[in-house]
């Protein structure tokens, strides 16, 4: 029987931006988080402050509202911690104070009041915590500002802010797409900082980027859902925000209704903002991250040994200790595979490493499924996961390889075209052998630990072995043997089983 899990002290971050009022609740503190609830409100803190120098009064009032709403969450939800932010809107009004102070007694805990290089610091955080190996040049649009940072890995500097969130310039241009277009044109022309994002990726941050990267999906029919790590070639973001300004400045855009009604009147304003500092930047790709200042906070507060952890395979650490019959299995299970790589001599990447351990995690997490079921349901759930630090080209090849595991390589059993699609032909045959290993493996163990380390494979020209130890022997069979040729055939070698 598995041991209980623990319960692990949740910790939520009350962030009051100039658009939206946000809660998110995670389990825990840690190098991958896991969102137990997520709720925002669209107040529109900011819609006045660049002309009246205020918080809108009915903006207030809303925020309020949403802000008592939560505190009563979070005690109905027990959360052991609340950390609370506040950005642009509150910063730069005068009567933001006075804001503070009543959303401070409401919430019962202090609010951090973010100057603009802070916000851009954590939204890069947040980039760093999300994205495996960042390089480029983070942006962060809300609703009043946009930060913008450098990142290099782990490492981020030179940040700034400028008055050019969504509501911020409709506020400023009184509505005017035209007057909207010389201020952002007047702002970005001369910032050098970003000049150094050149031929790099840009990482769009914020919900109303979010939302263009929704319609986009949609109108591309692309076949995942997940809007993080979606990435688009910059020429091609160049194009569709052009005529996605087109198409809202005369309210013939498509796919709107999956945008929230208080987002559609900024999604101008965003594609134009994204148009410039693609114009100026000048990258090769634009990713959006939905991990930005929240995600940031909370990493920031991480030890240093925390946030050295690889993301995307603690959060497949997490699923196999939850839902796997044997954690420990998973590790053997990467060692095993390791063995045959090196037996075989397949030539790896880092990155391939990392993506077949983290299959080897996630290979077992299917296992209540129906067996008629298991292939598509694990299929879904890895690239659907709410995960980061994996790109979507990553996304499925572990999504795929689970696929394999559980569905066999017969034709018939084909995943669908357009995931398969999503990586290159020789990306897709890796995922089939790494599948086909899993296959044996799992057969041999019954997913038990204590087993696989008991096997070897031996190698003699083209030749491949697996060898059990003696008393491992009861345990070969003609099945265990058929998948075990098909494995040393997709590695262009002849196999046989061997008991010693």
């Amino acid at each position: 029987m598995k041991r209980a899990r623990k319960r692990a002290s949740s910790v939520a971050v009350i962030d009051i931006g100039s658009n939206s009022v946000r809660l998110v609740v995670y389990e825990a503190m840690a190098r991958s988080l896991i969102t137990i609830f997520n709720e925002k409100a669209l107040c529109g803190l900011g819609r006045e402050v660049q002309s009246t120098g205020l918080l809108a009064p009915d903006a207030v009032t809303k925020a309020l509202t949403a802000l008592r709403r939560f505190r009563a969450l979070c005690k109905v939800m027990q959360v052991r911690r609340v950390h609370a932010i506040a950005t642009a809107a509150c910063r730069d009004a005068s009567n933001g104070p006075d804001f503070i102070t009543k959303a401070e007694r409401i919430c019962g805990t202090q609010i951090e009041i973010l100057s603009g290089p802070r916000e851009a610091k954590l939204s890069a955080l947040g980039v760093v915590s999300g994205v495996h190996r960042p390089d480029g040049i983070v942006g962060d649009l809300g609703g009043g500002s946009l930060e913008l940072i450098d990142v290099r890995g782990n490492r981020v500097r030179g940040g700034l802010t400028l008055p050019l969130g969504s509501l911020a310039l409709q506020d400023l241009s009184h509505k005017s797409l035209k007057r909207a277009e010389r201020i952002v044109k007047a702002a970005l022309t001369d910032v050098a900082q970003i000049k150094n994002g050149r031929g790099r990726t840009f990482y769009a941050v914020g919900g109303t980027w979010r939302a263009l990267a929704r319609i986009h999906i949609i109108q591309s029919e692309y076949p995942l859902g997940v809007m993080h790590g979606y990435s688009i070639p910059a020429p091609d973001a160049l194009d569709f925000v052009q005529r996605l300004r087109r198409l809202v400045a005369t309210n013939t855009l498509a796919n709107i209704e999956a945008i929230a009604d208080a987002r559609r009147p900024l999604l101008a304003y965003a594609a134009l903002v994204l148009e410039y500092i693609i114009r100026v930047v000048r990258p090769k790709t634009i990713v959006f991250s939905t991990f930005g200042v929240r995600e940031g906070l909370l990493y920031e507060m991480l030890p240093e040994s925390e946030r050295a952890k690889d993301g995307f395979l603690c959060a497949a650490q997490t699923l196999n200790e939850l839902l796997s019959r044997s954690a420990r299995h998973a590790l053997e299970l990467s060692e095993w595979t390791d063995r045959f790589v090196r037996v075989v001599k397949l030539r790896e990447t880092d990155e391939d490493r990392r993506l077949r351990h983290a299959a080897c995690l996630l290979s077992d997490i299917g296992w209540r499924v129906h067996p008629d079921h298991r292939g598509e349901e694990t299929l879904n759930l890895i690239t659907n996961g709410n995960f980061g630090s994996i790109s979507h080209q990553g996304r499925a090849f572990v999504a795929l390889s689970v696929f394999y595991r559980y569905a066999g390589l017969s034709e018939e059993n084909e995943p669908p075209l357009a995931m398969r699609e999503l990586i290159p032909p020789a990306m897709l045959e890796r995922a089939r052998m790494l599948g086909a290993a899993l296959r044996v493996a799992h057969l041999i163990s019954a997913a038990r630990p204590g087993v696989l380390p008991a096997t070897h494979f031996r190698s003699n020209g083209r030749k491949l072995t697996l060898v059990f130890e003696h008393k491992l022997v009861d345990l070969v069979a003609d099945r265990v043997g058929s998948r075990f040729k098909q494995l040393a055939r997709l590695a262009g070698r002849t196999g046989s089983i061997v008991r010693r």
